[in-house]
């Protein structure tokens, strides 16, 4: 542990940056001038974290990570307790009550991570590695660096003697890459204690440009399996082929007849509803910087889908992606079979005006169009020797979009603190990612906005997620100012 921490003085000492800003804050100002004499023990804090493995459905771990971020948090002297519902991963509940506040601002981040393969990495995901001015871990990124931001925020405030003027109350959730199945029922039980003027939701990169971006929005989700079915067993495919039928080539034309070659989805009414932009969110989407080319570059891309449209268009039109794909073997362990079955896992990133059950209905009727006949479980003989074609077709969930007006006055006051700390900041209307918005403002009656800080090219969600040390920082500064001007 000695030399952990020897190494992780000296690597913060060469990566650390001053960003230089038109900062006027003096909140984020008091900010990096603690975290420029402290990153060393930010660090630890972080990696500490970073070390409990976080995957939503291995309860005794998630249990130890919501008692690290509870005491996170009682270190500085906030009150806490966890918010629990049946079968549910905790909520961290925090907060820090003003004399005479008359608004309450909740700060919401979530302590779980995406499931993994940990074969996939260079190093092991819960063991945090420092190189090249990232940490690498599971989560770095996605998202426990905000929780980690918002504790130093409230250590850089109590240096510089500067007060919060509202109450300021934390939701850390610890389901959010497993679909917040049990968030609602929480969020109900404790509507009057978590009602507020905003919800701040740190969560996501900020923009591709590299500049603090505010997000009014995020787009929803519906998700849903499908299996079409070949022979009752894999067969030789030299006695058998030209004769059974492959279902793997069955399910790649059956995906192939969702899109076009431009990638626009060709399944009816698939766009039918969307929720028109204002005027305000229309130019906000007009003034975003170009990144569009840069980005081709970085990714090695000799093409874009979406008629010519940028990407910050795109991300306000529904969308539909084949996110894996499974039949027999491939690779080394390869044989020359007819596979039996073939299965895609889909997800459907939703607009304001559509539904989850809408794209799962209109899905279900396009693979319909195509001749299959659909169940919603493992057919047997009969269904199969009755049906030329056959899908199992699972539907797995999802939730609807959420957007906050950009005219709110407290999306503008948002807006003035985010860039008195970190200088001009991108607007957008909507996140590409999804996030359970809709039961905060449903449920609570609060809006929501996002405050992102993760660096864009964090491999979020995939191996070898990173977080820059560039992030955190900046991302330390962001909080202290919305903590203390909210």
């Amino acid at each position: 542990m000695t030399t952990w921490k020897y190494r992780v003085t000296a690597i913060a000492a060469v990566f650390s940056t001053a960003i230089v800003s038109a900062q006027t804050n003096p909140a984020a100002l008091a900010a990096r001038q603690w975290r420029e004499t402290h990153e060393a023990m930010i660090l630890q804090e972080f990696m500490d974290l970073l070390a409990i493995p976080n995957v939503a459905s291995d309860s005794a771990n998630i249990r130890k990570n919501a008692a690290a971020v509870r005491q996170m948090l009682e270190k500085r002297g906030v009150k806490t307790r966890l918010l629990e519902a049946p079968g549910a991963p905790p909520v961290v509940y925090g907060e820090i009550l003003q004399p005479g506040a008359t608004r309450t601002v909740v700060f919401y981040a979530h302590y779980d991570g995406q499931p993994l393969d940990p074969k996939e990495w260079s190093t092991p995901p819960w063991q945090p590695v420092i190189r090249d001015g990232r940490i690498y871990a599971r989560s770095a990124a996605d998202d426990k660096a905000p929780i980690v931001a918002l504790v130093t925020a409230l250590d850089a405030l109590h240096a510089a003697r500067i007060s919060a003027h509202s109450n300021i109350k934390f939701v850390f959730e610890g389901e959010e890459e497993a679909g917040s199945r049990h968030l609602e029922p929480i969020l109900a039980a404790n509507r009057d204690l978590l009602r507020a003027e905003v919800w701040l939701i740190c969560d996501g990169p900020v923009h591709q440009s590299r500049r603090q971006q505010i997000v009014f929005g995020a787009r929803g989700i519906a998700e849903t399996g499908i299996t079409v079915f070949g022979p009752k067993h894999e067969l030789h495919s030299g006695h058998y082929g030209n004769w059974a039928p492959n279902p793997a080539m069955m399910l790649a034309k059956l995906l192939a007849s969702m899109k076009d070659d431009d990638g626009r989805v060709l399944v009816e009414h698939f766009y039918d509803g969307i929720e028109p932009l204002s005027e305000t969110e229309k130019r906000a989407i007009a003034e975003a910087p170009e990144v569009d080319s840069e980005l081709k570059r970085e990714l090695w891309l000799g093409r874009t889908e979406g008629g010519g449209k940028r990407l910050v268009e795109l991300l306000n039109y529904p969308s539909l992606n084949v996110r894996g794909m499974t039949s027999a073997r491939s690779g080394e362990k390869a044989s020359n079979v007819i596979p039996s079955t073939a299965t895609a896992s889909i997800d459907m990133r939703l607009v304001k005006g559509i539904t989850p059950e809408q794209a799962q209905a209109r899905l279900a009727a396009h693979i319909r169009k195509q001749g299959y006949f659909i169940v919603d479980h493992d057919p047997d003989a009969d269904t199969l020797m009755s049906h030329a074609r056959v899908a199992k077709v699972v539907d797995q969930g999802g939730y609807p979009a959420e957007r906050t007006s950009m005219d709110l006055p407290i999306s503008l006051e948002v807006l003035r603190i985010a860039e008195s700390a970190r200088g001009p900041v991108v607007k957008l209307p909507t996140m590409g990612g999804s996030v359970p918005l809709y039961m905060i403002t449903q449920t609570v009656g609060s809006p929501t906005i996002t405050v992102p800080i993760a660096n864009h090219d964090s491999n979020q969600h995939s191996a070898n997620e990173n977080l820059r040390f560039e992030n955190l920082w900046d991302g330390i500064e962001l909080m202290t100012a919305l903590v203390a001007g909210l």
